[in-house]
């Protein structure tokens, strides 16, 4: 009998299952989208009950065919969205509102007064980050002081609040486990790097009580056991980790140097730096890899936005495609000689510009601009996004030789040779694409005994293709300072009130 992990990916957009064999191999895989709520034109929100009912039925499904297959399923993994925070009721376990989602920017204006009041160099120095809606601390920061009754609740330890694998953690558990892992933790704005444990001076300063937040556990760790309602039968959750680091551990980044590009919802580009907290000169962001054997990993990140959903913007608003994998050909066949650029800051722009009132645009636009072009726009405005993280890595004194990438977007030939082209590097794809549940299901298989290390995961990696540089060096420099200068234009119309 094969023994597997059962993969929880529980995405921006959709819950995955995914049965994993030590090797890598899929046995099953189950998903389901759910909604995206914009209750205004800064906030994107999701409702909890949904995403758990989603991560109910996609694990069952996924979990039940294995085990018909005659598969053991020795215990469960769990990936997620970063960022995003739920607060709810410790006796009841209900949400006391919806998800603040991390594309979400409605304290961008707290966030402004908190780095005007002289804050943002002791966030960045204990958090590795910057003052930004993007993280958790300022979303939990509005719960408490904008949801009926929160505050006084919170103090009183009668909530619990966590960004979502501690949600899904505390249901799959029937309320005994309230934990996270330091991948998730050091993305809240709340967490010391250095220390790895919750800081009390930045629980203060954003007015979270520590007995709100999880306990911080490695990212592979016995963190405790799923109820049998939830696919049968009662099995450990032996990982849990944020999807940028599951993608990390997923490829096998595990020495200085190693880098990696996930293209989902958004795009993250993370660098693996040992056991060495690098601090960015150009706004890209210090972070935990990942955390064994109570040893922190960490890397240098860039991140992205918009990725995925500037595709998914032309699929669900404009309707000019059906589905994701027609851009490939659309973009193939668009006019050679258009130069429509797409900067698709819908929810603001990441590293390294960190501007919260950026919004996209669509330049060089001409009556014959039509679907084809979009689609062309849509993809290049991810890949020249990537250049500018990459660039800033460079200016860090970073090596950066080769990239590695996976995601959804990938299994597009047209977008990875572009980026290939525009970052003017190799471009490595591997055979297994959904590296992020892939990783939580390693570091679940290291925690089971499977592995005796992670450097025994990296043998098994096995690569698809390797995209190698076509693009003349003028037509990349033209086509980098029309880039920029868009760029340019976007970031000052965010500046005009």
């Amino acid at each position: 009998m094969v023994q597997a992990i059962l993969a929880i990916d529980q995405g921006t957009t959709s819950s995955r299952a995914i049965v994993f064999t030590a090797d890598g191999t899929s046995l099953a895989v189950a998903q389901e989208e759910f909604p995206q709520l914009y209750p205004a034109e800064d906030r994107v929100e999701h409702d909890p009950e949904a995403i758990w009912q989603t991560v109910q039925a996609t694990s069952r499904e996924a979990y039940q065919a294995a085990k018909a297959a005659g598969h053991e399923i020795i215990g469960v993994g769990i990936t997620n969205q970063r960022e995003t925070i739920v607060l709810w009721d410790r006796e009841t376990g209900k949400p006391l509102y919806n998800a603040i989602v991390w594309q979400d920017r409605r304290t961008a204006q707290y966030c402004r007064e908190l780095t005007d009041a002289g804050h943002a160099e002791l966030v960045r120095e204990r958090t590795g980050l910057l003052i930004d809606p993007y993280f958790s601390a300022s979303k939990l920061a509005w719960l408490l002081d904008n949801v009926d009754g929160a505050r006084p609740l919170a103090e009183a330890g009668k909530l619990a609040a966590g960004t979502i694998d501690t949600f899904l953690l505390w249901r799959l558990t029937d309320g005994v486990s309230h934990a996270t892992d330091a991948t998730n933790a050091c993305r809240t704005g709340l967490f010391n790097l250095a220390a790895q444990d919750w800081d009390d001076e930045l629980l203060a300063l954003y007015g979270v009580p520590r007995s709100l937040l999880p306990e911080v556990l490695d990212s592979a760790a016995d963190f405790g056991m799923c109820t049998a309602e939830f696919v049968g039968d009662a099995i450990p959750v032996l990982s849990m980790v944020g999807d940028q680091q599951g993608a990390t551990v997923g490829q096998a980044c595990f020495k200085p140097g190693d880098i990696k590009a996930t293209y989902g919802t958004g795009c993250f580009v993370l660098v693996n730096t040992g056991d060495e907290i690098k601090r960015s000169d150009h706004r890209l962001l210090s972070t935990v890899a990942y955390r064994v054997n109570g040893k922190p990993t960490y890397a240098v990140e860039g991140s992205i936005f918009i990725a995925g959903a500037a595709v998914q913007w032309l699929r669900d608003e404009l309707r000019i495609l059906k589905n994701a994998a027609e851009t490939a050909e659309r973009a193939a066949r668009a006019q050679a000689d258009a130069d429509v650029m797409m900067v698709p800051a819908f929810t603001g722009m990441g590293a390294p510009h960190w501007s919260a009132d950026a919004r996209a645009a669509v330049f060089g636009m001409t009556r014959s601009t039509g679907p084809d072009e979009l689609a062309r726009a849509a993809l290049e405005g991810v890949v020249y996004q990537t250049g500018d993280l990459l660039t800033a890595m460079r200016a860090d004194g970073l090596d950066v030789a080769g990239l590695s990438v996976d995601g959804g977007m990938v299994a597009n030939d047209w977008f990875v040779q572009r980026l290939s082209d525009i970052v003017d590097l190799p471009v490595n794809r591997p055979q297994v694409l959904e590296t992020t549940a892939l990783g939580a299901a390693y570091l679940a298989f290291l925690q089971a005994g499977v592995f005796s290390s992670l450097e025994a995961i990296s043998d098994g990696l096995a690569m698809d293709r390797s995209f190698a540089p076509e693009m003349a060096d003028d037509e990349r420099a033209r086509r980098l300072k029309r880039w920029r200068a868009c760029v340019k234009a976007v970031l000052a119309v965010a500046e005009v009130d």
